[in-house]
């Protein structure tokens, strides 16, 4: 028989295990009013808009789900929709083929999912296409097993007294990270590679679009110790995903730029809104949400968020 203390570990690991795994294939709502309703736009942008991306771009739970398969999790409140409504962009004139769970491999070969089969995204894409936003390469990296990892070893870390019996506070980055040896800097790096070949890929088939590489909002606060509670994480398991999340995006930023393409930059502007924000205040929601929404994921305020932030660098383009 466990003692109580196994015991516990084991509900733990597994209560991390069920709400991590869906890091970047799961997304969620907010039914609170942070003030942010968004940004108008007198001049409208020309369509038609397709948009392409994972699930931060695809936004489930957020909304009424919209398109198919149903496996893509996508809603009608994601920030492709909201940036859609905002520039008047309506019927064929926006099409988000965005997928829960897409890598970059997924833009250009058929992704199954749960509930059907997401054509190649970036069939989507044709001569006419004016404008294209790009939230790829979390699932490059495997982040979602690696919040995983982290939590599961957090739970751990405080279970045996948060560091009162162990001196190591980030536990996970060993796993990760051994001297000279980053493997989560190497994946970065080889997203890059595929990064630039979509991209690539994207001016040929629509050489006459605007093309934004959206990055991922800030998902852990800068102080690590305002974080344990909420994302069952070691302060040094804080840091070090919030860094790999920073390194990820500028990749994004450095290969949109080499390809002569836009890049939104949605992490400053969510900076404060991070999962271990205050309930009203948060764009992600922390291992159990408080809002409706999938752990470690935006919720509707969130996605609002990142449509504003989409929404300035294209008017600043018109």
């Amino acid at each position: 028989m466990k003692t109580s203390v196994q015991a516990g570990v084991a509900g733990l690991l597994a209560c991390g295990t069920l709400l991590t795994v869906v890091l970047v294939a799961r997304d969620g709502d907010d039914d609170g009013d942070d003030g942010n309703t968004g940004i108008a736009y007198s001049a409208p942008a020309k369509g038609p808009y397709v948009a392409i991306g994972d699930s931060y771009t695809a936004g489930p739970g957020i909304t009424d789900l919209t398109g198919s398969p149903a496996g893509c999790d996508r809603s009608t409140g994601n920030y492709p929709a909201l940036v859609a409504a905002e520039l008047g962009l309506k019927g064929g004139d926006f099409r988000d083929v965005s997928c829960s769970g897409a890598t970059t491999a997924d833009l250009t070969a058929a992704q199954r999912t749960n509930d059907g089969t997401n054509s190649p995204q970036l069939r989507a894409l044709s001569s006419t296409i004016r404008l294209v936003t790009i939230g790829i390469g979390g699932n490059d990296i495997g982040f979602s097993s690696m919040i995983k990892r982290c939590v599961e070893m957090g739970a751990l870390y405080q279970l045996t007294g948060s560091g009162k019996y162990f001196t190591e506070d980030a536990p996970c980055e060993r796993e990760y990270v051994n001297g000279d040896s980053d493997k989560v800097k190497q994946k970065i790096s080889t997203a890059g590679d595929r990064l630039t070949r979509v991209l690539t890929e994207v001016r040929r088939r629509a050489p006459e679009a605007r093309v934004y590489v959206v990055s991922y909002p800030a998902i852990l606060p800068s102080d690590s110790a305002d974080c344990g509670r909420d994302m069952s994480l070691a302060p040094g398991d804080v840091s070090f995903l919030r860094e790999k999340e920073q390194q990820l995006n500028a990749m994004l930023r450095q290969r949109a730029s080499e390809a002569g393409v836009g890049y939104v930059d949605t992490y400053t502007p969510s900076a404060d809104h991070n999962a271990c924000a205050a309930k009203d205040t948060r764009w992600i929601e922390p291992l159990v949400p408080e809002n409706p929404a999938a752990p470690v994921h935006p919720n509707a305020r969130g996605e609002r968020g990142m449509a504003d932030a989409v929404l300035r660098t294209v008017k600043s383009a018109l």
